[in-house]
């Protein structure tokens, strides 16, 4: 079994990390089926009504994400120091405080759906399938984003194969009750039935993991008493605020996104949008999921004050992730068509824009990996403001700067290109940040 305290070659780093990348891009996936069962099944409006208020919804999902990533970083790092004890008096400390956010985001969710949904521009029968949709996944935020959270604590854990187990059970949940529930039901309920499929899913990501946790296992952590440390808690949303400002930013983007494409293509521009998110999550989550992975495994180092270990996993990720961008560009190129098929096949103008658009949009994937990577790189030496600040400019700045000033030179080909150039100035960005910071911390 590979651990934390390992001399890691370029075998040994891609075998521990394959499983997070496995998790991350089965995540994906199922996402993806189901986009496709509500395109398909449900019809266009839904899948535009999703589209739309899906960037709203997963902002209260950042939750997980900031004590998963943040709470990891921070966990290992005392690992690597250690003292287990302690390690696993925050953990359980961060799961605790996770679920509770959950479930006030939840009501809040709920709350607000209907202004929020009107807000970003739907009416009629679309607003109507928002807000529907909304609350029914809303009523499982509190497992979602325990799913988040446990996603990197697998990995801390050392058990990444767990991880992958988890997600799979939850995606196999996800698909078979849309096979089961979309194609089903009566036409009007069948957008309910995505929304079920997909809420008992995130049910079965966070529920599962949280009794393996809270039973005798074999990983490094249980889940037992703990003292409320205000201090933890801030040391982890801070170390975490990358991934909170990533998440926020993407939902905040996404949702200019819609509002510009409704401005220059119409209701079809969002659904053109909409398959091009579901295919990139599965892109970019290659380089989330290795970033996940490589996360404990610098935080731990880090803390051992094993500076070259820390040099020498940086020195290989950069390869890593040159040899994978070029990949991924060239894979995009070549599946642009049959993927739009999977979803739109049923407009041909449809399918033009979006087959288009996403050989536009796939550039970006040459330069993705090194902006997340890191973000994830400079959260796991515990240095949350530099990662936040990078994804501060990757996913907002850069991204709304673009999405708003192409357009009035590209028209619509603008807002597709917006995505490349934001990446580009990130990537840059990153580079800067890690010469300026690397006496620092040594690497």
């Amino acid at each position: 079994m590979i651990q934390l305290s390992d001399h890691f070659t370029y075998k040994k780093l891609l075998k521990f990390t394959l499983p997070s990348i496995a998790m991350m891009i089965f995540t994906s996936i199922y996402g993806v089926v189901d986009g496709f069962f509500v395109s398909n099944f449900a019809g266009d409006i839904p899948f535009k009504a999703v589209n739309l208020i899906m960037p709203f919804l997963m902002i209260f999902g950042t939750v997980g994400f900031i004590f998963g990533t943040g709470g990891t970083a921070i966990v290992a790092h005392v690992l690597g120091e250690g003292d287990r004890e302690k390690a696993n008096r925050y953990f359980s400390l961060f799961v605790y405080v996770t679920f509770t956010l959950g479930v006030i985001f939840a009501v809040l969710g709920i709350v607000f759906l209907r202004p929020i949904a009107v807000l970003l521009g739907a009416e009629g029968e679309i607003l109507e399938n928002c807000v529907l949709y909304g609350k029914i996944i809303l009523l499982a935020l509190p497992f979602l984003v325990l799913q988040f959270l446990f996603q990197s604590f697998f990995v801390a854990a050392e058990k990444p194969r767990m991880g992958l187990f988890v997600i799979i059970a939850a995606g196999v949940t996800n698909m078979v009750l849309d096979a089961l529930l979309v194609t089903t039901l009566p036409q009007p309920y069948r957008i309910v039935g995505a929304a079920i499929a997909t809420a008992l899913s995130q049910f079965v990501g966070g529920v599962v993991p949280l009794v393996y946790f809270a039973r005798k296992n074999t990983s490094l952590f249980r889940l037992g008493k703990t003292k409320f440390e205000l201090r933890g808690i801030v040391r982890a949303c801070v170390n975490g605020s990358s991934e909170f400002m990533s998440n926020i930013s993407m939902s905040i983007v996404g949702m200019l996104y819609n509002i510009q494409l409704l401005k220059y293509a119409g209701e079809d521009g969002i659904a053109a949008y909409g398959v091009m998110m579901y295919v990139s999550f599965i892109f970019a989550a290659v380089f989330i999921g290795y970033s996940i992975g490589t996360a404990p495994i610098i935080a731990y180092h880090h803390g051992a004050e094993n500076h070259k270990e820390v040099r020498g996993i940086l020195r290989k990720s950069l390869l890593i992730l040159v040899i994978g961008g070029v990949s991924m560009v060239l894979l995009a190129q070549l599946l642009a068509y049959p993927l739009a098929m999977i979803f739109v096949s049923y407009s041909e103008a449809l399918m033009n824009m979006t087959v288009s658009g996403f050989r536009i949009f796939a550039l970006s994937f040459l330069f993705m990996g090194f902006a997340i990577f890191g973000s994830g790189f400079f959260t796991a030496l515990g240095d949350g403001l530099t990662s936040a600040l990078i994804s501060f400019l990757r996913t907002l700045v850069f991204q709304v700067g673009a999405v708003l000033l192409l357009p009035l030179v590209f028209d619509i080909n603008g807002v597709w290109l917006a995505s490349v150039v934001a990446e580009i100035m990130a990537v840059v960005f990153s580079f800067i940040f890690m010469a300026v910071k690397r006496k620092k911390f040594h690497y």
